[in-house]
């Protein structure tokens, strides 16, 4: 079950829209893409991917018959941090400044607006999102991370 408690927000631009509305979303695609073609989530179970979902603000992207171009994720408690996750366009959909556009958006979303820090990870987007004033952690020794042994 996705999350809903969240106003749906809409954004136009040619034959494209930016969509919060989780009724929207083709978990299939999604899935998909992030187990089969992404680097940070090799393999990703669908069980995960929907639970992830399910606890995170999500924006999908979609061409003009309604299919899904391209998908990304804000977790946030709404008041004090947002982290970036999943970003990403199908390849189809490349090219055309959409990775761009979805990123405005979800810094333009009024439920995102006052925010203290935003987040995120990339091996290979830096330049996408430095144009938005992303930067390296200026203190990356106060930044920890703890990956907890997983099982088998």
């Amino acid at each position: 079950m996705l999350n809903r408690q969240f106003p749906i927000q809409e954004y136009h631009q040619d034959r494209f829209l930016v969509s919060t509305d989780p009724d929207k979303l083709n978990i299939d695609v999604i899935h998909n893409f992030l187990a089969n073609e992404a680097y940070w989530s090799p393999g990703v179970a669908r069980e995960a991917v929907t639970r992830a979902m399910a606890h995170s603000l999500c924006f999908g992207v979609y061409d003009r018959d309604g299919r899904q171009a391209g998908f990304a994720r804000v977790i946030t408690d709404f008041t004090t941090f947002a982290y970036l996750a999943d970003v990403f366009i199908l390849r189809p959909y490349r090219g055309q400044g959409l990775g761009k556009w979805l990123v405005e958006c979800m810094l333009a979303h009024p439920g995102l607006q006052g925010l203290r820090k935003w987040t995120l990870n990339t091996q290979d987007a830096h330049g996408l999102y430095q144009r938005f004033g992303f930067e390296a952690d200026p203190c990356p020794e106060n930044h920890l991370v703890y990956r907890p042994t997983q099982p088998g």
